[in-house]
């Protein structure tokens, strides 16, 4: 047996060479992050410039060598003001001049263009990243979209008896929630706590109050990952979560940030919170595998899917109605016309047309009915 073959260490390389190989990601250095700023500086311009090439010559004939530290810094204060997940949809305007983060999987092949921009996006992949400014603490991973960074890993291998737990207990322990990159939807949009068999992740640290649910496929008709011959349990993390195509789908289609409002029945008090939805892989591969089969069959089948309570069904049929509104099959025709959900709970129906909107403004296209 090779030395060291069931350390955290060779986990941690297991995953960056999966992801670079296979994955679509570039290795990214440690010291290529700005930890201040929580991004990757270089990758951020060089995402501009490559996709934005007469905007950014506009601005460089204004700035000249300026312009890069301006753009930063600039960016900085949006994504502080609006948040990584919006920044990425929507872009921001600089100077007047519209610049786009990201550009996500076209919905059909009429535009060639879009799909050209689409493959520039820029995925990294960074071990041993020294994140906070206060500190050398570091963190295991950390995946970025374009230079911003969307996810961060604490690894355990479970064959040395580290488990998934003690990277629970580091985010919440060790992590000051306060550094940059943890700023909650201003930078990082989810934590993953991963060992050989199970995964967690969170969309907030909050110190010892960090709430973190499971990321697993369940094993039978219990808890935890299947066993896969010659593979660790947790292999779809990095296999189809992480992958390319499949961390984009997240970002541009996915995520969102929740908002419940109420009043207090017994202080008369109003009350709202906020909550970033990240999905669990059950909502992911449900999703997924109803739009793929609407794609191959077409109109005019029924489908059943079983959800358990608390598993998060409101927002598996929003983003099932979105995804299913803007269908075309192979000959890039649209599937369906229009997209009807009704449900026979109040509660859960102001929730469902409150995250479909979010998904997409243009008018007319989600029409609210009370």
């Amino acid at each position: 047996m090779a030395k060291g073959i069931h350390t955290e260490e060779t986990f941690e390389a297991l995953i960056e060479a999966h992801l670079v190989e296979h994955g679509g990601y570039e290795p990214g250095a440690p010291d290529a992050y700005d930890r201040d700023r929580a991004l990757l500086p270089a990758t951020v311009l060089a995402f501009v410039q490559d996709t934005q090439p007469k905007v950014w010559a506009q601005l460089q004939a204004i700035h000249k060598d300026a312009l890069d530290t301006l753009f930063l810094d600039a960016l900085c204060k949006v994504l502080d003001q609006r948040g990584t997940l919006e920044v990425l949809r929507h872009g921001f305007k600089f100077y007047g001049k519209k610049l786009h983060l990201a550009y996500f999987e076209p919905g059909n092949n009429l535009n060639p263009a879009l799909w050209d921009l689409y493959e520039k996006n820029r995925l990294t992949v960074v071990r041993q990243v020294r994140y906070d400014p206060k500190n050398d603490n570091e963190l295991d991973l950390v995946l970025f979209l374009n230079g911003l960074p969307i996810a961060t890993a604490e690894l355990k291998n479970a064959m040395t008896g580290q488990k998934a737990a003690k990277a629970r207990r580091q985010y919440r322990e060790d992590r000051d929630p306060k550094a940059p990159i943890f700023r909650w939807t201003k930078r990082a949009l989810v934590h993953f706590a991963v060992d050989t068999d199970e995964v967690w992740m969170t969309t907030k640290l909050a110190g010892v109050s960090t709430w973190f649910l499971p990321f697993n496929k369940g094993d039978g008709h219990g808890a935890g990952n299947p066993a896969v011959e010659g593979k660790h349990r947790t292999h779809y993390l990095w296999e189809e979560v992480w992958e390319r195509r499949s961390l984009l789908d997240l970002v541009g289609r996915f995520i969102h940030l929740q908002t419940e409002a109420g009043v207090d029945p017994n202080t008369g008090t109003k009350w709202s919170k906020k909550t970033l939805i990240f999905p669990r892989y059950h909502q992911r591969d449900c999703v997924r595998r109803l739009v793929a089969a609407s794609r191959e069959n077409g109109t005019g089948t029924n489908y059943l899917v079983h959800h358990s309570a608390g598993s998060g069904k409101s927002n598996s049929i929003a983003w099932l109605a979105h995804r299913l509104s803007s269908l075309h099959d192979g000959d890039d025709q649209k599937v369906y016309d229009t997209v009807v959900v009704l449900t026979d709970r109040r509660v859960l129906d102001q929730q469902l047309q409150d995250t479909i909107y979010q998904f997409e403004h243009k008018t007319g296209v989600v029409e609210k009915i009370d």
